[in-house]
């Protein structure tokens, strides 16, 4: 909770500075390496085969450039922009309700896709993609994306598939007889708001809520009021990958939203786990390569925005935590993703996911929203018990 805390204390700092002016001029050539390259990266992003020796992206990378990779894990968006805005890292793998922020922070810098070759094997949906693209201007690369799935203990479930998040938001009991009380999650980012509202959007139709980011007053208020009852069910809020599945494995938790990473992770183990997109849709992560404003290696990090977008890379990255590569080269013919792997990861369900964004107050879909600030307090105060 501490370090949600000061996360959302550097959030507010972000937002008290942001400004709409003209974007500064990208990178016009490349030079040499600087040697080293300093990334701020979600869980199992930036892979050097410590887990897994098949998974192995970094090596042969530094082999070839002589950039020394370091890797900053974060576990949250509010904390990748925390850190982004402390400084001292050159590139950050940011989801897109983290992206537009370090933009109208001035914390990244435009992208000159020119000097990336392989920009133009990008997937055309992701491109122009709106969390990293401002007024024509590119603030990145696009990574991998992916849904946030249903994950839940077969055994519990009796290997019945849940159909709706209802078995955590509501209490009620499971088909192993027991109440999920105490033994379903939620993730402790602001940005899960947006899930309640998904969850409303299907079962309160008469709110009119069009767009999960995007809530007036009443919408939002209804929203929090489902947290706040499923507080009362949530053994534990997650927001570090490795401890959920701790949890799932020693605590008896058996539903949460998650990520594919954990499913296919413990899958491997031979846990008793699957994961399924309910019949409310689902929320989803497009993760996109920064360059940090102040990069001391600007050269290395062009050459790994590159390297990024290899379809080995690509295929390698999906593979290892379940997501879909941004280079639709990558589906095919890698080893460890499968011909079949971008179809059970969810590829074509693209157009099916509600994409993080940060929610502002002049919203598409109506009057006056809700601004991503107020999520940031009362969520707070929602995992506080208030």
């Amino acid at each position: 909770m501490k370090k949600f805390l000061q996360s959302c204390t550097a959030i507010t700092a972000v937002f008290s500075f942001a400004t709409a002016s003209v974007a500064q001029e990208p990178l016009k050539e490349l030079g040499k390496g600087e040697g080293a390259l300093s990334i701020v990266a979600w869980a199992g992003y930036i892979e050097r085969g410590e887990t897994d020796k098949n998974y192995d992206w970094v090596t042969k990378f530094e082999a070839d450039t002589g950039c020394k990779v370091t890797v900053k894990t974060a576990a949250t968006s509010d904390e990748m922009v925390a850190l982004m805005n402390e400084g001292g890292f050159d590139l950050v793998t940011a989801s897109g309700d983290a992206s537009l922020r370090l933009v109208a922070g001035k914390r990244v810098q435009p992208i000159n896709t020119d000097l990336i070759p392989s920009w133009k094997t990008v997937d055309e949906h992701l491109q122009n993609a709106a969390w990293h693209t401002v007024n024509g201007v590119h603030y990145g690369v696009p990574y991998v994306w992916g849904p946030n799935v249903l994950m839940y203990n077969t055994e519990a479930f009796k290997d019945q598939a849940p159909t709706s998040w209802k078995v955590v938001f509501e209490e009620m009991t499971l088909p192993d007889g027991k109440s999920n009380k105490g033994r379903v999650q939620a993730y402790d980012g602001p940005i899960y708001v947006a899930d309640a509202a998904l969850y409303l959007m299907k079962h309160k139709p008469e709110l009119g809520i069009k767009d999960p980011y995007e809530l007036n007053e009443d919408q939002y208020k209804a929203a929090l009021d489902l947290l706040r009852g499923q507080r009362q069910l949530v053994g534990r809020y997650w927001h570090d990958a490795m401890i959920q599945i701790d949890d799932f494995k020693n605590e008896g938790v058996v539903a949460s939203g998650s990520w594919p990473f954990q499913v296919n992770l413990m899958k491997s183990e031979g846990a008793k786990i699957a994961s399924t997109f309910p019949e409310e849709g689902v929320t989803g992560w497009a993760d996109t390569t920064m360059l940090h404003v102040d990069s001391e290696h600007p050269n290395c990090a062009y050459m790994w925005m590159e390297h990024s977008l290899s379809p080995k890379v690509q295929g390698d990255v999906s593979a290892w935590f379940g997501a879909n590569p941004s280079v639709g080269a990558a589906c095919k013919g890698n080893e460890l993703l499968t011909d079949e792997g971008c179809a059970t990861n969810g590829y074509n369900d693209f157009d099916k996911i509600k994409f993080w964004k940060t929610p502002t107050s002049k919203c598409e879909s109506q009057g006056e929203c809700v601004p991503y600030h107020r999520w940031v307090s009362d969520y707070i105060g929602v995992i506080g018990g208030r």
